[in-house]
């Protein structure tokens, strides 16, 4: 991991993983495979486990039956696991289930379908060395040489290439997955409204990502998987699967947008199939449509070309069967992504997004307005305060430091430089989060500050050039404090529920009448602010800071 990123939020627990080749009384590792009539493919996947890489001692195996009517359970006997048997409940509370009584602090995560190679999990858990890590994920790899199954393999290279470029991701499957045991259970697990094996595990790497726990792609680590073998099966599981992504894009929104995952050509594909769909029967009737038809499908091949490129790379055979595979994906993701919508109509969310789709539009459209325009009427006084700080002494005329953004994302902050040395004096790291100082606590000081230091920092003047953040979607008008990673290192798992969205510029805590808030006292006031948010709030905020900043006066 860069050296850049080491002031990311680290995950608060910080448990031991021992070094691969020693043996321990305890497992370090506990796998956990849900299993229902699993009879036929479950032997595979527990041989493969018994013969890992990593020492036996150091890792249990935990197959929870769920409630299989076939010879489930007796496969799991035969071998040297834990057996859980429960009702037929679905593979999320299976997973919860092992989960709750495993022993080991790393959690492992596989289907009965699957057989892990021989290194598995020493792939899978080796990201989570590193203490920054909560969860991981692995890749598929499948044996099969029918047609329809080996352009699923390409499917999941093509989503694989897209994961490997980014240094943390949102989307981890559980047919090779890690997390951390103590993240995982405070966060509730998998959620049980997802009653069959679809989009249960999208959903927890998306809370968590919320959250801004760092979570990474392991190509390494690598199961073997028996894909669909026939256009039936694959036609049933992409159904399935935007059926049940039409309820979680109820709960999470923004994924719709943009997921680490999902290629965006496969939604313009899926918007494009179903234009053609609506359009074919009116050909019979209209020439236009026929017309307007040939311009869709045309569309529609170009969006398909880079994939094609790939497949005549790696498997040239198949090729020719490869736009229509495309086209009934589109059809059967489209398909079934409305008849989600449809169904869950009005149904409550147990994990609602935390500001809604029509206010986020309506706070980003406000950020990009007053940024633009704060820009244009602040550039002649930013000109002015910038040449005074540079007669005031020398150095930079900006100072920029690395803060923890949206979904614990960093990003590069500017301000104004309002100290000697071009930059904040390092501060001492207490124990207790509540003792850290706030930005108001040194801009009340200001005992490192320069001449016209202190006057930014009384005013707030020296935030200036965060219009740009907010301009590039970095930071907001209003939020958060931008939080500096010593801070974000102390965080409790209910302090990163303030992730969710961008920092502020100002915010509710800065304009608090409370004077300088310890690190809980203030994170309560920012939650309230999500929970209870308005864009008249956020304008009676800005309205506040607005007010401060002409007066000359520091906030309180």
């Amino acid at each position: 991991m860069h050296d850049s990123m080491r002031s990311a939020i680290a995950p608060k627990e910080l448990s031991h993983i021992p070094a691969m080749g020693g043996r321990v009384s305890t497992p370090a590792y506990s796998i956990i495979i849900p299993a229902y009539n699993a009879q036929a493919t479950l032997g595979d996947c527990l041989k493969a486990l018994q013969t890992q890489s990593t020492p036996r001692g150091e890792y249990e195996v935990i197959v929870v039956d769920d409630g299989s009517t076939d010879a489930t359970a007796e496969v799991a006997r035969s071998f040297d696991t834990r057996l859980l048997c429960q009702d037929n409940t679905g593979p999320a509370a299976a997973r919860n289930h092992g989960a709750r009584v495993a022993r080991g602090s790393i959690l492992l995560f596989t289907d009965a379908d699957c057989v892990p190679a021989y290194d598995w999990l020493e792939r899978i858990s080796e990201p989570l060395r590193d203490p920054e890590v909560t969860g991981a994920k692995g890749i598929y790899r499948t044996r099969q040489r029918v047609a329809v199954a080996r352009f699923v393999q390409l499917e999941y290279e093509d989503r694989y290439a897209r994961m490997s470029r980014r240094e943390r991701i949102d989307f981890v499957d559980t047919y090779s997955a890690a997390y951390r045991r103590e993240t995982f259970l405070a966060n509730g697990g998998f959620d049980t409204t997802f009653p069959t094996a679809s989009v249960e595990d999208q959903e927890l790497s998306f809370r968590l990502a919320r959250k801004g726990y760092w979570l990474v792609f392991a190509p390494q680590a690598v199961v073997y998987h028996h894909h669909d073998a026939t256009v039936g099966e694959y036609w049933r599981r992409k159904f399935a699967i935007g059926y049940w992504k039409a309820l979680l894009l109820r709960w999470h929104p923004g994924r719709a947008v943009t997921d680490s995952h999902t290629p965006q050509v496969l939604k313009v594909q899926i918007g494009l199939a179903g234009l053609l769909g609506l359009l074919l029967p009116l050909t019979l009737f209209w020439s236009f449509a026929r017309y307007a038809a040939l311009i869709v499908a045309g569309i529609f091949c170009c969006t398909a070309v880079r994939f094609l490129a790939r497949v005549l790379r790696r498997d040239p055979a198949i090729a020719v069967i490869v736009p229509l595979l495309l086209v009934l994906r589109s059809l059967a993701l489209g398909s079934g992504l409305v008849t989600g919508t449809l169904s869950f109509a009005g149904q409550p969310s147990p994990h609602p997004p935390p500001i809604s789709l029509w206010d986020r539009i309506g706070k980003r459209t406000m950020d990009i307005v007053g940024s633009l325009l704060g820009l244009a009427l602040t550039s002649p006084l930013l000109a002015v305060l910038a040449l005074a700080v540079r007669l005031d002494s020398p150095g930079p005329i900006c100072s920029s430091s690395q803060r923890i953004g949206r979904n614990g994302h960093l990003f590069t902050m500017h301000c104004l430089r309002t100290t000697a040395r071009g930059r904040e004096p390092a501060q001492p790291g207490p124990t207790d989060p509540n003792s850290l100082p706030s930005r108001t606590s040194r801009a009340e000081t200001g005992s490192d500050a320069n001449y016209i230091g202190r006057f930014l920092r009384r005013t707030g003047l020296d935030a200036l050039p965060q219009l740009w953040n907010v301009l590039v979607g970095e930071m907001s008008l209003v939020g958060p404090v931008p939080e500096e990673g010593d801070v974000a290192q102390r965080y409790d798992d209910w302090h990163r529920q303030r992730l969710a969205i961008r920092p502020g510029m100002t915010g509710p805590s800065q304009v608090s009448e409370r004077g300088a808030l310890g690190l809980d006292e203030r994170v309560r006031m920012e939650l309230d602010y999500i929970e209870h948010y308005s864009l008249w709030r956020d304008m009676c905020i800005l309205f506040r800071a607005v007010a401060t900043a002409l007066s000359g006066r520091s906030a309180p």
